[in-house]
C-alpha cells in the first residue's frame, strides 16, 4: 500500500470488507477496505462497488483527530475476481441483481473460475442451472454489463478531468452503448441532461483525431451556445450572433455556423422564428414553453367571463373591516381582479399591494372560490404566508415535484391531473423562468383566474426568459401599477430611497435618526473592513441585532476585495473562528464550520430533512439559509438548520451550499432580512445598473446601510438599461392578440 501526506496523490489496492453506506441516485459510497491487512475506510462516487470487489483507489488520505485516518478516493479502478473463492464472495454480495447467495453458489460450482466469462459472454449457459430461466441469464449479463460499462467510461474520460459522478451521468444517460456514442461522436456528451464544458468534448475529440471540419462537431457546438446562454436568461439568440459567437468558439467561418443553424431548423432541433425581418433560433423546449404560455393567457383571457363580479358597496365593506381606506388604482386593482382571467398587480415597496391582495383574497372568499397562493422560492411562499395569513406554497410544491435520475424533474400536476382552484395569486413573478410558469399553466384548469404579483423593477429570474416584463409590456392584459406611497411607509428612508432610484432622483442619507445610511470611504480596503466592524460590532451594539441571523451582506459581485468570497472569508473568520474543539469540513478551497451561515444554491427535491415534531419530508431550495449544527469529518457528513428543519448533507452534496454571510444580489431575490449592509464601490461595470442597486435596497426591512462610494449608488441608479433578454415570449403574445375570439390551444 502506498502513502502519503494529506493533499497529495495516493493509490491503494484491496479488498472490499463491507459498504458502510450507499447513495444508489450518484454513486456516493463509504466502504470498509482490507489493504495488506490494513482496514481503510474509503469514500467517494464509487458506483456498483460491492462487498468483496478488489479494486485500486486513487485519491488522498484525509485526518480526523478523533476518528482517525480515510481514504477520499478521486477514481478507483475495480480488479476482476480471479479465482473461484473472490466470484463467489463477489457474486454472493448481491452485487448483481439477480444473483442472491445461493444463485451464486450454484453457479460457481457449475462453472467455477470461469464464472463471470460465462455471465458476461455465453449467459445462455446459465439457463441450464434450477432457477434460472433464459430470460433471467439474459438480465442478469445486462446487469453485469452496466457495472463494466460504468467502469468502462470511467477509465475513458477520467484523464479529461471528468467526475466518477458526471461518469455515472453518462452512462445512465447512453446506457451500454455509452462507449460505443461517445467514440463515434464526443460532442454528444455536450447533450442537455449531461451538459459536459465544450472544451472537454473538444479535447476528448481531437484525441481521436475526430474529424474538426464534420456537421457532428459544428452542430454541437451551435447548440452549445444556445443552452449556454440560457444561463444568461436569452430563450432565443437572433441569428447573426448566434453564428458569430459559434463561429468563434469552433474557430470556423460565420457563413458555416449560420448555415448550420438552418439545417438544424430544418430537422427540427432548433426552432426558427422569423421577427421582423431578424431570424431567432430557440431550443424546442424553451420555443414550446413561450409559445405555449402566450396561447394559454390570450385563452384564459378570453374564456373566463366577468359572471363573477364586484361591486363598490361591497368594497367599501371590506375597507370598513380592515379599517384602511383603498386609493384609486387600489380599487381598479380589485375590480379587475374580478373582470376578466388575468391580471398583472405590480408596485414598489409601501404602496399597498399586500392590503390590496388581502382585499382580493377575502372577496373571491366569500365567493367560495378555491384560491392557491404561490411563489417561485421558499423565503417568498413564507413571506406571502406571513402577509396574508393563508399558506403560501412554492411553486415546485404545489405542483407536486417528482424529482428522477440525472435531475430530470416531472410534476404530478399537469394537464392530465390539474389543480383544483378556482383563483391562483403568484407572488414575486418577475423570478419565474418560463419554463417553471408553463408548467404552472399546464397544470390549471382553463376557468382559474391568474393574477401575478411583483415588482417590475426589480432583477429578472435567475432562470432563462423576462416573463414578467414581456406580459406588461404586451399590453393585452390589465395591469395596475400602485404608485403612491402611503404616509406611515413614507416615513421610511429605505422606502423613499428606493423610490428615488426608480425615478432617477439623488438619494436622502441626511436624516440622523433615519434607516439608512451611507457610510463612505475612499479605497475597497477600507470598505471591507467597515463591513467587517459593522456586521460584528457597530451594528449589535447600536441596535441588538443578530451578527450572523439578523444582518445580511448583499454584494453586486462574487468577486474583487468586496464581494462575497473574500467577505465571506473575512467574515467567517471574525464571526465563527477555527478552534481545536470546533470540527470543519473542507471542500473546494473552504471550510464549512459548525455554526457557519450557509445558503443552498440549487433546487434538490431529494435531500431529506426531519422537522423538529419528528416529521420527515424531502426538499431544499435555492435561496434557502441555514445554520450548520453538527459535523462529522469522518464520513464527510455535516447538518444544517433550516428555520425548523434539520437536512443532512453527504460529501457530494456539499457543492450545493455556500458560505452565506455575505450572498449576492442576485441569490437575495425574493428574501427580506431586518438589516442589510451594502458594498458599493468596485462594482464591476456590468453590473452597474438600476434594476440591481433597488432590489439590493429593497431587501432591508428595518435598516440599509451602505458603504463605499456614493458616485457609485448615483451611477447605478442613473443607469436604466434594462438586462438585456433575448425572448420569444412578446412576439407570441402579439401575434396571439389578434387570433379570433373561442381559440383555446387545448
Amino acid at each position: 500500500m502506498q502513502d502519503s501526506i494529506s493533499g497529495t496523490t495516493a493509490e491503494i489496492s484491496g479488498t472490499v470488507e463491507k459498504i458502510t453506506y450507499r447513495n444508489d441516485s450518484n454513486g456516493y459510497t463509504v466502504a470498509e477496505i482490507k489493504a495488506e491487512d490494513e482496514p481503510v475506510t474509503v469514500v467517494g462516487i464509487m458506483p456498483f462497488l460491492s462487498e468483496g470487489d478488489s479494486a485500486v483507489f486513487y485519491g488522498e488520505y484525509t485526518f480526523h483527530a478523533s476518528y482517525g485516518r480515510q481514504f477520499r478516493a478521486e477514481g478507483f479502478e475495480r480488479k476482476t475476481p480471479q479465482n473461484a473463492a473472490a466470484i463467489l464472495k463477489y457474486l454472493s454480495s448481491g452485487a448483481i441483481k439477480g444473483i442472491g447467495p445461493a444463485t451464486a453458489q450454484r453457479i460457481v460450482e457449475k462453472f467455477g473460475a470461469e464464472s463471470l466469462d460465462v455471465i458476461q459472454n455465453e449467459p445462455e449457459r446459465l439457463s441450464a442451472l434450477k432457477g434460472i430461466s433464459l430470460s433471467k441469464a439474459k438480465a442478469i449479463s445486462e446487469e453485469y454489463a452496466k457495472q463494466y460499462g460504468v467502469r468502462d467510461i470511467m477509465l475513458m474520460l477520467s484523464k479529461y478531468g471528468v467526475s466518477p459522478d458526471k461518469c455515472l451521468l453518462i452512462f445512465r444517460h447512453f446506457g451500454t452503448r455509452a462507449k460505443e456514442i461517445i467514440k463515434s461522436n464526443p460532442y454528444a456528451l455536450c447533450e442537455e441532461g449531461i451538459d459536459l464544458r465544450f472544451e472537454v468534448a473538444e479535447d476528448i475529440a481531437r484525441d481521436m483525431s475526430f474529424d474538426m471540419e464534420s456537421d457532428m462537431r459544428i452542430s454541437a457546438g451551435v447548440e452549445y451556445v444556445l443552452r449556454k446562454n440560457l444561463a444568461n436568461g436569452h430563450t432565443c439568440l437572433p441569428e447573426n450572433k448566434l453564428a458569430e459567437v459559434s463561429a468563434k468558439l469552433l474557430g470556423c467561418d460565420a457563413q458555416s455556423a449560420k448555415s448550420c443553424c438552418g439545417r438544424l431548423a430544418d430537422c427540427f432541433r432548433l426552432c426558427r422564428k422569423t421577427i421582423d425581418g431578424t431570424v431567432f433560433y430557440s431550443i424546442p423546449a424553451y420555443y414550446s414553453a413561450e409559445e405555449h404560455i402566450a396561447a394559454r393567457l390570450i385563452s384564459v383571457k378570453q374564456y373566463i367571463s366577468n359572471a363573477v363580479t364586484v361591486d363598490a358597496l361591497e368594497i367599501d365593506h371590506v375597507e370598513h373591516k380592515l379599517g384602511i381606506k383603498f386609493e384609486e388604482l387600489q380599487r381598479k386593482a380589485i375590480f379587475e381582479a374580478f373582470e376578466g382571467g388575468v391580471l398583472v398587480l405590480t408596485g414598489g415597496p409601501g404602496t399597498g399591494k399586500t392590503t390590496t391582495l388581502n382585499a382580493i383574497i377575502k372577496l373571491f372568499e366569500n365567493r367560495d372560490l378555491e384560491i392557491e397562493l404561490a411563489a417561485p422560492t421558499g423565503r417568498a411562499a413564507k413571506r406571502m404566508t406571513e402577509l396574508t395569513g393563508r399558506e403560501a406554497k412554492t411553486i415546485h410544491r404545489l405542483l407536486e415535484v417528482e424529482w428522477g435520475e440525472g435531475e430530470e424533474q416531472h410534476f404530478a400536476r399537469n394537464e392530465k391531473n390539474p389543480l383544483n382552484c378556482d383563483v391562483i395569486i403568484v407572488d414575486e413573478s418577475s423570478m419565474i423562468d418560463v419554463l417553471l410558469f408553463d408548467s404552472l399553466l399546464k397544470a390549471l384548469r382553463l376557468s382559474c383566474r391568474i393574477i401575478l404579483v411583483g415588482d417590475s423593477d426589480q432583477l429578472p429570474s435567475i432562470g432563462a426568459g423576462n416573463l414578467l416584463n414581456d406580459i406588461l409590456t404586451s399590453g393585452i392584459f390589465p395591469s395596475i401599477r400602485l404608485k403612491k406611497v402611503f404616509r406611515q411607509a413614507g416615513r421610511s428612508r429605505i422606502i423613499t430611497n428606493a423610490h428615488a432610484i426608480i425615478n432617477g432622483m439623488k438619494p436622502d442619507f441626511s436624516a440622523k435618526d433615519s434607516d439608512c445610511f451611507f457610510m463612505h470611504r475612499a479605497d475597497r480596503y477600507s470598505v471591507s473592513r467597515t463591513v467587517l466592524e459593522l456586521v460584528c460590532e457597530r451594528l449589535p451594539a447600536a441596535y441588538g441585532f443578530d451578527p450572523v441571523k439578523d444582518i445580511q451582506v448583499l454584494c453586486p459581485s462574487r468577486l474583487l476585495e468586496t464581494g462575497t468570497v473574500n467577505l465571506n472569508n473575512m467574515l467567517q473568520s471574525a464571526l465563527n473562528p477555527h478552534t481545536s474543539d470546533k470540527p470543519q469540513l473542507p471542500f473546494k478551497g473552504i471550510f464549512f464550520r459548525e455554526g457557519d451561515k450557509v445558503m443552498q444554491v440549487k433546487n434538490n427535491y431529494d435531500l431529506q430533512y426531519r422537522k423538529d415534531n419528528g416529521e420527515y419530508g424531502t426538499g431544499v431550495f435555492n435561496g434557502d439559509v441555514g445554520y450548520i449544527t453538527d459535523i462529522d469529518r469522518r464520513g464527510g457528513i455535516l447538518k444544517v438548520r433550516f428555520d425548523d428543519r434539520v437536512v443532512t448533507y453527504f460529501s457530494e452534496d456539499l457543492s450545493q451550499l455556500e458560505q452565506a454571510y455575505a450572498v449576492t444580489v442576485h441569490k437575495s431575490q425574493g428574501s427580506e432580512y431586518d438589516c442589510v449592509v451594502l458594498p458599493l464601490f468596485d462594482v464591476p461595470s456590468k453590473l452597474k445598473y438600476r434594476n440591481l442597486l433597488y432590489t439590493a435596497v429593497t431587501r432591508a426591512k428595518k435598516l440599509l446601510v451602505a458603504v463605499g462610494s456614493e458616485a457609485v449608488w448615483n451611477e447605478m441608479a442613473a443607469n436604466d438599461r434594462k438586462t438585456l433578454r433575448y425572448t420569444l415570449l412578446g412576439q407570441f403574445l402579439k401575434e396571439g392578440g389578434s387570433v379570433v375570439n373561442g381559440f383555446i390551444p387545448y
